[in-house]
């Protein structure tokens, strides 16, 4: 610790946050075993054991809260996750470096807009009455199409609106990947006859692919966890039923209606589902003959 105490210092802030916010607020789960009052405290509530989780179960928006959730999370990872990596390889191909970093740049910018203004963009553009995509289909001689309030619509519209806003961001990892492959690889390739596409397919893939085993298995981890500010903003009474999922369940019951021990039941079973997941997501990467997580 003395001989590495500067590298512990820039650890330090590191460290401090994960403590403080990450393993100091486990004690919260607490409350999913209680009928907690805030009047009462932590210790001092009422323990009922697994009732809020029997209840929760046995509740008819259980399959339907499960069912969006799990439909969203799905469609993010067939049609979102390789969306970086696709972009990574196509940006790795660009020999012009002062093109390469506009194109970066323009990637990169919808990631620091916030869900609010990204909501906004999209009633703008998608608005059955004034948005721009349904003006351009009326002037091409095209039927409006209700893109807001249609229930089939919905899961594809947050799905469109992730790729838009992080893809270009999740680049970064697979570019800073794609770095470090080695350049004798590509020279040999070139010898044996490879063009620029075989080349991505026998060589960089395979760089880059301990990076995208990783990514997936976290992402794997975050398939209960469908991202609450979106989906609450993009939310209406037309939709609430492909609409609502455990984020929004948690906030509407636990928040507006004050059923705090209930909806902390329902956050764990959401956590405890991830971490499973996690686990055997890694398990059968090392099977495959891939690092894993750990």
């Amino acid at each position: 610790m003395v001989k590495n105490k500067y590298l512990l210092l820039m650890a330090l802030p590191g460290i401090l946050y994960f403590v403080l916010f990450k393993y100091l607020p486990m004690w919260g789960i607490l409350i999913a075993f209680q009928n907690f009052s805030p009047y009462l405290g932590l210790w001092k509530s009422h323990w009922v054991g697994f009732e809020h989780f029997q209840r929760f179960f046995s509740n008819p928006d259980f399959w339907m809260l499960l069912r969006n959730t799990m439909a969203i999370n799905l469609l993010k990872l067939i049609f979102f996750f390789p969306t970086p990596i696709i972009l990574s390889l196509l940006l790795n191909e660009v020999r012009l470096m002062a093109y390469k970093r506009v194109i970066q740049s323009i990637l990169y910018m919808p990631h620091f807009l916030s869900w609010v203004i990204i909501a906004g963009i999209t009633f703008l553009m998608c608005s059955k009455g004034t948005g721009i995509i349904n003006k351009l289909l009326v002037a091409f001689g095209y039927d409006k199409i209700d893109f807001l309030t249609n229930p089939d619509l919905f899961w594809v519209m947050l799905v469109i609106q992730n790729m838009w806003k992080d893809a270009g961001w999740g680049t970064i990892i697979f570019l800073a990947a794609i770095a470090g492959a080695d350049p004798q690889l590509y020279e040999a390739a070139k010898i044996d006859g490879a063009n620029r596409l075989r080349q991505m397919w026998h060589v960089t893939l395979p760089a880059i692919r301990p990076v995208i085993v990783i990514l997936f298995i976290l992402r794997i981890g975050e398939i209960m966890d469908v991202g609450f500010e979106q989906v609450f903003l993009m939310m209406n009474g037309a939709v609430t039923n492909v609409a609502e999922v455990f984020d929004t369940y948690v906030y509407r019951v636990g928040v507006q209606q004050g059923q705090f021990s209930f909806s902390t039941a329902a956050g764990l079973f959401k956590s405890v589902i991830g971490f499973l997941l996690v686990i055997l997501a890694n398990k059968f990467a090392k099977k495959m003959g891939e690092d894993g997580v750990y």
